[in-house]
């Protein structure tokens, strides 16, 4: 294990090498998790990007349900592509937080120094992926994921960064923090972009309005709660659902349109990323289309063109993906392409 670890410092980029010395004092599996990465680095290097190369859009499975479109992506079916796979021995948060494999807890109880920041624990052999727009709900307050990362297994308290979107709760009392899905893509733009908690709540404010929802805290989450949302979010829910489990498993993402244009896309390097994210993510979407969109009138054309400046070389990929969203990378793999 020592000589693979001193290995992998030899063939990393230098500014990688007090990244891993930082995880040499770990546990055995958190080595592991590295030497992992550093192997699946090296063996997959031609394929290690996420562009027409490995995937493609599949226009013509697209499913379309009242205000909402979704057109699938798909990990190419050839030897060797690693997005039919992808990385191994990593779990969504959300899979962490419901089988009890991870836990999160406040990090104190002032507001001002700790609002922040959240600590977790993560319980399993397995390295947990967390991203940017995951709403984490009770605590002192609701909060969202300001930031993407690979968290690897640890017996120490680790720390993730996330903004407030509940503006007038700040509780005594400490409830149990869930997992609430992702937050629609206008919130999840305003976290990337902006950083700026004061713009994040007004954003939030913004969406209830629109959506006359009444909410004494001011929470994002009030709009999802709402009885007279909820069944019609079911619906779309329960709908495209429905679509993908009876599709084959070779789907890494998709693209969403409602009304006239984009609301968004989501692709993760291989289906054992994906299929974890997929019903978080589709509660997002859904909200976007639910409270803001109108029936698709966007023709094909303007997606093959929005696509292509995604996936037709990474060089297109690094014009035009961060000004429209990010690009998550661990070890030079891209594991989370999100636009918006």
């Amino acid at each position: 294990m020592k000589r693979a670890l001193a290995a992998a410092k030899q063939v990393l980029f230098p500014h990688k090498i007090r990244y891993l010395d930082q995880y040499h004092r770990m546990k055995t599996g958190t080595l592991k998790y590295l030497l992992f990465w550093w192997l699946f680095m090296v063996s997959q290097k031609a394929l290690s990007q996420i562009t027409y190369e490995t995937v493609w859009v599949d226009y013509d499975s697209a499913w379309q349900y009242k205000n909402l479109k979704i057109i699938p992506i798909r990990g190419k079916n050839h030897p060797g592509n690693p997005l039919l796979g992808g990385p191994g021995n990593i779990i969504s948060l959300s899979q962490a937080l419901n089988s009890g494999l991870a836990t999160i807890s406040e990090r104190g109880t002032a507001s001002t120094e700790n609002v922040h920041w959240l600590r977790i624990n993560n319980h399993s052999d397995k390295s947990i992926l967390i991203n940017s727009g995951e709403v984490i709900s009770g605590g002192r307050q609701d909060r969202i994921v300001s930031r993407d990362t690979i968290m690897a297994p640890s017996p120490r308290d680790e720390y993730i960064p996330v903004m407030c979107v509940e503006e007038e709760r700040w509780s005594d009392k400490e409830k149990k923090f869930t997992h609430s899905n992702f937050a629609n893509s206008r919130l999840r733009k305003a976290v990337d972009i902006s950083k700026n908690q004061v713009l994040i709540w007004r954003e939030i404010g913004n969406q209830l309005e629109q959506g006359g929802v009444k909410s004494n805290t001011l929470a994002y989450l009030s709009r999802s709660l709402d009885k007279k949302n909820l069944p019609l979010s079911d619906d779309y829910f329960q709908y495209f659902l429905k679509k993908f489990r009876e599709s084959d498993s070779t789907i890494v993402g998709f693209v969403c349109l409602s009304g006239n244009k984009i609301i968004g896309s989501d692709i993760y390097a291989g289906t054992n990323l994906f299929y974890p994210q997929l019903e978080p993510l589709l509660r997002g979407y859904i909200d976007d289309a639910l409270f803001f969109g109108s029936p698709v009138t966007l023709p094909d054309k303007p997606v093959r063109e929005y696509m292509d400046k995604i996936l037709t070389d990474t060089r297109t990929q690094e014009e035009f993906v961060p000004r429209n969203g990010k690009i998550f990378r661990q070890f030079g793999q891209v594991i989370h392409i999100n636009t918006f």
